[in-house]
């Protein structure tokens, strides 16, 4: 596994699709050598009406995406490139709908503390603490962990591996 060093801005304009399509190709890009005969990259996103919700600078941040996601749904999004040696490549993005129960203010609070949302797109980890607040999802539950399992799988075998 190599880690891909690139600019994770959103571009002006750029949707939320766009966005992780984008990063998910500059991963695959900025790590290729051209030795390695597939390359998997993806971006994974949470979104909230049109707003894009990486991860937390710091617990404030934690705080304010984690109160908006309360008593909503929103969209996780998880985009995916699969590159070969030869050029050929494939893209394609995963979505799934979640939805938060209420949670309180206190609860958001000890959630923080303890340090799980730090490191996560929308400040939360369904396979984690969270996931009590987790009344229903639509969509890929590995999606929402980080990788969208089935989808990724097609991919591969679109590009020719033996799984």
């Amino acid at each position: 596994m190599r880690t891909a060093d690139i600019d994770e801005t959103p571009l002006p304009g750029e949707t939320p699709r766009d966005y992780v399509l984008r990063l998910a190709e500059e991963k695959a890009r900025a790590v290729h050598t051209g030795s390695s005969e597939i390359i998997l990259a993806a971006d994974t996103t949470v979104v909230l009406g049109n707003e894009i919700l990486g991860k937390p600078e710091d617990n404030a941040d934690a705080v304010r995406m984690l109160s908006a996601l309360a008593s909503r749904s929103h969209e996780v999004l998880t985009g995916i490139c699969v590159l070969r040696r030869d050029g050929w490549r494939a893209v394609d993005v995963a979505s799934t709908t979640v939805w938060f129960s209420d949670v309180t203010d206190r609860e958001i609070a000890a959630y923080v503390a303890s340090g799980e949302p730090l490191d996560k797109a929308g400040s939360y980890a369904i396979q984690g603490l969270a996931s009590r607040w987790i009344s229903r999802i639509e969509g890929s539950y590995s999606n929402v962990v980080g990788l969208p399992v089935a989808m990724v799988y097609g991919l591969l075998r679109e590009a020719g591996c033996d799984l």
